[in-house]
Parts: C-alpha cells; sequence; structure tokens
C-alpha cells in the first residue's frame, strides 16, 4: 500500500496502525481459515492465538530493526544491514520477495473461489482465470497513478476491516461460543502423529498475520519513526488478534468441522449461511471480493516497489532500466502472480508462501542476534528472544515439511526448486559485479539513496 507523505505531513501512529491492520487483515484470512481447520480439527482458533504467540516473539527483531534503522527499505535494509550487501542479503530478501508474490496469487486465487459462489457450480474450474482476471485489474491500477492506487486501496481497506470485525462478532453473538472439544480427526490424522498436525498449521496460521512486515517499510513516512515503527508492529498485531480469533470462535459455532473443510476455499461464506441466511452468505462473498480486491492491489505494489528496491540497491539486476517497458518491476512481479495461480491450487499456494516466509523469518532473526546485537539495543533482561523466534520457526517449518512430505511432496520440490535458483542466480549475480580484488561494487548510487528515503 503507497504510503505518501501529503502536505509534507508524517504519517502519525494511529494512522500507521490503520494501514498495518488494513494489510494485514487481508483477504486470506477467507481462505486460511479452513485450510487449518482440515489440520487440526475444533482446535483451529487456538492455532490463531498460538500463531499470535509465535508471530509476537518473531516481531521482536522486527521492532528492534524499525527503531534502530527505520526506512522505507524495510525488510531488504534490514538483512543488507545484518548480512552485508551481497549473496546472503540478496537470497533472503529475494525469498521475502517471493513471498510476497505467493500471497499475490493466493488472494487472486481466493477471489475466484468467493466470486464462482455467485455462479452455478458447473463453472467451478475458472477459480484461476478469475484469479488472472483480478491480478491484471490490479496492473491497470497500480500504473493509473499513485493518487489512483491510495484511494482504491484506502476505501477497500476501511470496508474489509470494519465488514470482519462485525462479522466476527455479530456472527458469535448469533451463533454462541462454540465448545472446543480438542477433535483432531482430520483429514491428515491417519499419517500424522497427535498433535502433530497442529504445530504444522502453525505455519499457515503465521501467513494470516505476516503483512505486518509491511510497517517497516513506513519508517521514512511516519512521525517519530524510531519508536512508532515498533509500536505500530505491536499493537495491529494485538488487533489482529482479537478479531481472527472472534472470527474463527464464529465459523466454529455456526459450522461443523466436516462442513468447514468441504468448504474450505470458501469457509467464511458457508459460516455466514447458518447463521444470517442467504442475504448473509452473499454479503460476505462481496465481502471476499472487496477484500481480494484492495489485498491484490496492495500486494502488487508493494512486492514490484521492494523488487525495485534491491535493483536500486544492486542486489539484484535493476529492471527499471529497461527504458521500453513502462515499470518492468510491475510487469515482473504481475507476470510471476499470474502463473502462480494458473500452475497451483491455494493449499499448495499457501504451503509455498509458508516454507518461503520462514526461512526469511529465521534470517533476520539470526542477523539480529549473531551480527548487528552490538548495534541494535537488546533489553538487558531478555536478550534471548531472537533464538527463541529462530527455534520455534525451525520446529513449525520442520513439522510443515514432514507434513508435506507424506501428504504432498510436490510443494517441497517445487519450493526447493525456487530456493536454489535464487541462491544459485544471486551467486552468479553478485560475481558478475566482484572486481579482480574481490570488492563488490554493491550499495545504492545516492540519487537511488534519495528515492528510498
Amino acid at each position: 500500500m503507497k504510503i505518501s507523505k501529503i502536505n509534507n505531513q508524517k504519517l502519525s501512529l494511529l494512522g500507521s496502525i490503520s494501514l498495518g491492520t488494513g494489510v494485514m487483515i487481508g483477504a486470506g484470512i477467507f481462505v486460511l481459515m479452513g485450510q487449518i481447520a482440515e489440520l487440526v480439527g475444533d482446535l483451529f482458533p487456538i492455532a490463531f492465538i498460538a500463531g499470535a504467540l509465535v508471530v509476537g516473539f518473531s516481531s521482536y527483531s522486527y521492532v528492534k530493526f524499525s527503531n534502530t534503522y527505520p526506512s522505507s527499505g524495510g525488510v531488504a535494509k534490514f538483512l543488507t544491514k545484518a548480512y552485508g550487501p551481497g549473496t546472503l542479503a540478496g537470497s533472503y530478501s529475494l525469498l521475502m520477495y517471493v513471498s510476497m508474490v505467493v500471497a499475490e496469487s493466493l488472494v487472486a486465487g481466493t477471489f475466484g473461489a468467493y466470486t464462482l459462489r455467485l455462479f452455478p457450480k458447473e463453472y467451478a474450474g475458472y477459480a484461476s482465470v478469475l484469479g488472472v482476471f483480478l491480478i491484471v485489474l490490479a496492473y491497470i491500477i497500480n500504473i493509473s497513478g499513485n493518487k489512483i492506487i491510495e484511494a482504491t486501496a484506502t476505501l477497500t481497506a476501511i470496508i474489509k476491516v470494519i465488514g470482519i470485525a462485525l462479522l466476527a462478532i455479530s456472527g458469535l453473538v448469533i451463533s454462541g461460543l462454540p465448545t472446543i472439544t480438542g477433535n483432531f480427526i482430520t483429514t491428515n490424522s491417519q499419517t500424522l502423529p497427535d498433535g502433530f498436525g497442529f504445530i504444522a498449521a502453525l505455519a499457515l496460521a503465521i501467513l494470516a498475520y505476516k503483512g505486518f512486515t509491511t510497517i517497516t517499510n513506513q519508517g521514512g513516512d511516519i512521525k517519530n519513526p524510531h519508536k512508532n515503527v515498533g509500536r505500530s508492529i505491536i499493537i495491529s498485531i494485538v488487533v489482529c488478534t482479537i478479531i481472527y480469533v472472534i472470527l474463527a470462535l464464529s465459523v466454529s459455532g455456526a459450522l461443523t468441522i466436516e462442513e468447514i473443510i468441504i468448504a474450505k476455499d470458501y469457509a467464511l461464506a458457508a459460516a455466514a449461511k447458518p447463521v444470517f441466511g442467504e442475504w448473509g452468505s452473499i454479503l460476505t462473498i462481496f465481502l471476499a471480493i472487496i477484500a481480494t480486491v484492495s489485498g491484490v492491489i496492495a500486494s502488487v505494489y508493494s512486492a514490484s516497489r521492494m523488487l525495485g528496491m534491491l535493483g536500486n540497491m544492486k542486489q539484484v539486476p535493476n529492471l527499471n532500466r529497461i527504458k521500453k517497458l513502462k515499470n518492468p518491476s510491475l510487469i515482473f512481479t504481475v507476470s510471476l502472480a499470474i502463473l502462480l495461480t494458473i500452475l497451483f491450487d491455494l493449499t499448495r499456494i499457501a504451503s509455498i508462501g509458508a516454507i518461503f516466509y520462514l526461512i526469511m523469518d529465521i534470517a533476520i532473526h539470526w542477523g539480529l542476534f549473531r551480527r548487528l546485537k552490538k548495534e541494535v539495543k537488546f533489553n538487558p533482561i531478555i536478550p534471548i528472544i531472537p533464538i527463541i523466534a529462530i527455534l520455534m520457526d525451525v520446529i513449525i517449518l520442520g513439522a510443515f515439511i514432514y507434513m508435506k512430505y507424506l501428504n504432498d511432496p510436490f510443494v517441497l520440490i517445487v519450493s526447493a526448486i525456487g530456493i536454489v535458483l535464487i541462491f544459485l542466480s544471486q551467486y552468479i549475480f553478485m560475481k558478475s559485479h566482484t572486481d579482480e580484488d574481490g570488492n563488490m561494487h554493491m550499495g545504492m548510487d545516492m540519487d537511488e539513496h534519495k528515492m528510498m528515503k
């Protein structure tokens, strides 16, 4: 989402929180609810609480980075500070970039899944076509200018946050507080040890919160950035946790686990029908459409901007120097998102995004603890938090990879190929920018550096 200075005024803490929650409470929640329920049964509301706990530990590193190095560079700036300009920083930044593009594809696929609920069942196979249509629409809006991007993103963000909150609260009030019995009977129960699916499901729950990383990009546009970026991250996570848990309890009270799993890709619409009737289901579908449109527009902008930043930082080839194309970083981002939408279903898209994000997240924590602990002010009482975050990420990632090995190894093959290609291409690119003395001429030119501020 574009965050600009209007009349040279800085973004307030409240404004930052509003924008942050607008990105975080995205369309992914419309489809992740069903995917998580498929893994953990009727404990899926607790999975969102556990996911928030993991993200809470994870956010510590981002808060410390943001307070010390506030800038518009966000995660890419943090990784460069931690590892120096080179193969590692570029590779981890690209993992973040690809996870953002995967999120676009997930949101676009969700748009297709919910929109098709308005049409007869024989059109069920056209979800990916509708997803591609939305990505193309987001591209058109993004090349139309920042004012149109801001107006569209702001309006839809307000509607979706208020709409999802009202849906969650009213649904919970009408359906009543559900009883959480601890039933792990899911489609994976025969192949996974007891409780193992719950740990693996946290990889997906974390995706519902990963939008908080976009708040780190506000460092150049917010008042008192050395404090307010971190505050915005913490408050946004708390707000989203409350809404997610209430929403999960609402769905759990309206549908059985079997019904949620059957309606996995459109669980919220299915849950609204028995509580609010047919009109409630239709309104939920339109809310999902608004949320997905908003999410894709914001994600396309953010991801293409990050790719452009990496080009300016000379961590990747600078596509924006291709004069024959208008915004080539945007074109590349949209093309990759379209390819993912066509090739993979929603479950696989979410899985690939979770793997890429968790690897990048581990790199952030290790960079803070191992390489920058002398530069970044640690709380003397709790300096071990980045290590706890790493352990949590490793356990969750390991469980998730094992689950996919048993149930869908194709996801692991695609993820492994993607990771190898990213690191290999980064190594080759960096070698091409190394002189005879072994010095890498990286970093930004002065004019490009001004663009980051």
